[in-house]
Formats: structure tokens, C-alpha cells, sequence
């Protein structure tokens, strides 16, 4: 049977601080909303260790796309193994986002970040895809060369490298 009402979003688990990074994520991007937020009670203290009225859930969206910040506590850890990835048109977005996801973070390589909660980022250059996908294997060599060498992508360094500059 095929499930044409499912719907999806991604769940991300944080220790104790799922409406303070809600707060900060909905703050870099403008097509952003915060949605219902669910509380701990009284209910099941002995397990979860979180004090009544402590956010368990809240829900938001960035760019239409939906998310569920949860807080879980310390069992689980955010790592590289999943990250959130960002496409953008403009050298200008690249450099913001970058700013604003790192403040407290740090920078990894090759577009990727970490920011102050753990969860990963990648802030990716729209024409990259473009760029990758060239059936010029000489140009899609030089853009990785030159994409190996970063953190941050600089859209002019890779449109170089593409264009053999």
C-alpha cells in the first residue's frame, strides 16, 4: 500500500536547548516560523529528568522545510554523519549564513560547518551542482581541487577553476 498522506520532517535532538536553537536558526533565516511547542509535565520524571514545563518539542520551518527541535537530553549527540544542507545563489548569502552558523561554532572544510549546538551545515554555491556535473572532466578536477582547500566555498575561486582561469 502506498501512503500518499505521509508526511515528513526531521527531528533533531538536542540536550536542553531546542528553543534556544529554534530561536537562533529562525533568526538567520528570513523564510522561517516557529510552530506549537509542547512541555514536560510532571508525567515521567523519573525518566526523562527534565523539569515540568521545560520544552519537549517544538516545532519550526526554514524554507519550507519542517523540523522538530526536541529536547532529549544528553543521551545523543549530533555528528557529521547527517547535516543540514544549504544551496544559495550569491557569494553575499554564502558569507552571512557562514557568519551567523559559526558564532560559537566552527568551520570545517569543504562548505561544511558545525554550529554552537553540534549540528553540522553544509552552505553550498547553487552552481556547484552545475559545475560537478560537467562533462569536462578537466574542469570538475579543478573545482574539486580548489573546493578541497577551502572551508567557506568562494563562489569567484570555483568559477575560475571551472572556467580553467
Amino acid at each position: 500500500m502506498n501512503s500518499t498522506s505521509a508526511t515528513m520532517k526531521i527531528c533533531l535532538w538536542f540536550d536542553k536547548q531546542a528553543e534556544e536553537a529554534v530561536q537562533f536558526y529562525t533568526s538567520i533565516f528570513t523564510n522561517s516560523k516557529t510552530g506549537a511547542i509542547s512541555r514536560y509535565g510532571k508525567e515521567g520524571f523519573e525518566f526523562h529528568q527534565m523539569p515540568e514545563g521545560t520544552a519537549l518539542t517544538v516545532q519550526f520551518w526554514i524554507n519550507d522545510m519542517e523540523f522538530l527541535a526536541l529536547n532529549g537530553g544528553p543521551k545523543y549527540t549530533f555528528n557529521e554523519a547527517i547535516s543540514i544542507v544549504v544551496t544559495v545563489d550569491s557569494q553575499e548569502e554564502i558569507d552571512y549564513i557562514w557568519e551567523k552558523l559559526t558564532e560559537g561554532g566552527e568551520e570545517t572544510h569543504c562548505g561544511w560547518l558545525k554550529d554552537k549546538f553540534g549540528l553540522s551545515w553544509q552552505i553550498v554555491p547553487s552552481q556547484l551542482g552545475k559545475w560537478m556535473s560537467s562533462t569536462d572532466t578537466a574542469a570538475v578536477q579543478r573545482v574539486t581541487a580548489a573546493y578541497l582547500q577551502m572551508q567557506k566555498f568562494d563562489i569567484s575561486t570555483l568559477e575560475k577553476a571551472f572556467l580553467g582561469n
